[in-house]
């Protein structure tokens, strides 16, 4: 299950560690969600989802603030004893006594910002959708041609590498080459980049490893981006027959999501750079509402029925 250290969000917003009784690399969180919990330090814990990050703000300091010494004690004890992984104060309120005893108690982390409770609650929950979304490894390359982030997928060999060095020769930008990260951020939505370690290198056989930001600039290459649309580059099959109008929509399932895509056979003679830009105009185009064939097949034969293929 995708998790994230407590280490890590602590380091990432730049939180000031108040008090902390074990190590925070070991505090893990596995869910992207943070709760402000008002009802919890009244007393009501039903549908309380201990695991999450807890987050205090004026109103619940205000409210601890106006009960007795012992009884802001219980009330902290209360939820400190639900095993939270920590609680973070936002706007630099002030730490009771009280709260440090129970953090002490519970082996709880305190922690501390000076940001406003709604901008944290916002960055937070956004950091955690994006570290804790269903990934996959993919072998392919990432491309962003005119905007769109084209997946571009293949049997090793097959020209996918030489491919997108084409495609960022003629001004186009490139993600990630060889291993693809994906990361499922909702449920319409693809996010790609390259492994660290790789990331703005490409392999070309016959000449080695190069790195496209060094060769072209910064400007011919790009963190991360959306997956938009998928091409399948597969040798050319004599004996099958490929879509020449274009009137099937194909889609491949990326982490349970339909990502439209073609497939192109690969051969001889076949510019597979200028395929790509001209596939990703068709789908932008497609976007907007218009599709050539279809236009075609309705001067022709009047309305069409659409057929869905699901690679």
């Amino acid at each position: 299950m995708p998790s994230v250290s407590l280490k890590r969000i602590i380091d990432e917003f730049k939180l000031e560690v108040i008090t902390s009784y074990t190590s925070l690399d070991e505090v893990i969180i596995q869910v992207a969600d943070v709760t402000r919990p008002g009802l919890q330090l009244t007393g009501f814990f039903d549908h309380f989802g201990a695991n999450r990050l807890q987050l205090i703000g004026n109103m619940e300091m205000a409210y601890l603030d106006q009960c007795a010494p012992k009884e802001r004690l219980v009330r902290l004890s209360n939820l400190f004893a639900r095993g939270i992984p920590a609680l973070i104060i936002s706007r630099d309120l002030e730490v009771s006594t009280e709260m440090l005893v129970a953090s002490k108690r519970y082996n709880v982390p305190l922690l501390r910002t000076p940001q406003a409770t709604s901008d944290l609650i916002s960055a937070l929950i956004k950091f955690l959708n994006l570290e804790l979304a269903p990934h996959t490894t993919l072998h392919g390359v990432l491309v962003e041609i005119y905007g769109e982030g084209i997946l571009i997928l293949g049997e090793s060999g097959v020209g996918k590498s030489e491919t997108a060095m084409e495609i960022v020769k003629r001004g186009h930008r490139l993600i990630a080459d060889d291993l693809v990260e994906v990361k499922r951020v909702s449920d319409t939505t693809l996010l790609g980049q390259a492994p660290e370690m790789i990331r703005h290198l490409i392999e070309i056989r016959g000449l080695g490893i190069m790195d496209v930001k060094e060769l072209y600039g910064v400007s011919s290459v790009k963190i991360q981006d959306t997956i938009n649309f998928v091409i399948n580059l597969e040798l050319w099959d004599e004996n099958k027959v490929y879509e020449r109008l274009g009137t099937k929509e194909e889609y491949t399932d990326i982490l349970g999501i339909k990502v439209p895509s073609i497939t192109i056979p690969v051969r001889p003679g076949r510019n597979l750079a200028i395929i790509a830009e001209v596939a990703a105009i068709n789908f932008r185009q497609k976007q907007m509402g218009y599709n050539a064939a279809e236009a075609l097949l309705t001067r022709l034969f009047g309305n069409t029925e659409d057929k869905t293929v699901l690679i």
